[in-house]
């Protein structure tokens, strides 16, 4: 019988670009499925990251004012219990605040 048991892991990020960095990660490391990563706010309020970041900041200094910079964004995926140290490492070096499981 197989084992199909899965680990939820959840971790925050400060910009719209490390939050996408790390699904390239997840994608491209871990061969999690795209459909099943899920990028989200991770407060109440719709948002761009807490920081300007890639498209969002100007190459004159400053940040678009369009873009709700309203704090993190959340990046969570279902992995096998067995990929959870090398997710969690992945996470942490595209630039995770806070990295969960469970």
């Amino acid at each position: 019988m197989a084992d199909d048991s899965t680990t939820t892991i959840r971790a925050t990020f400060e910009t719209r670009e490390a939050a996408d960095l790390a699904v390239e990660h997840l994608v491209q490391k871990h061969g999690v499925s795209r459909p099943d990563i899920f990028i989200q706010s991770a407060g109440e309020r719709n948002t761009a990251g807490a920081r300007p970041s890639g498209g969002d900041a100007s190459h004159d200094g400053g940040a678009r004012r369009d873009a709700p910079l309203a704090g993190e964004i959340e990046v969570s995926a279902d992995i096998a219990p067995h990929q959870v140290a090398a997710v969690q490492r992945s996470l942490g070096e595209a630039g995770a605040l806070r990295i969960t499981s469970y």
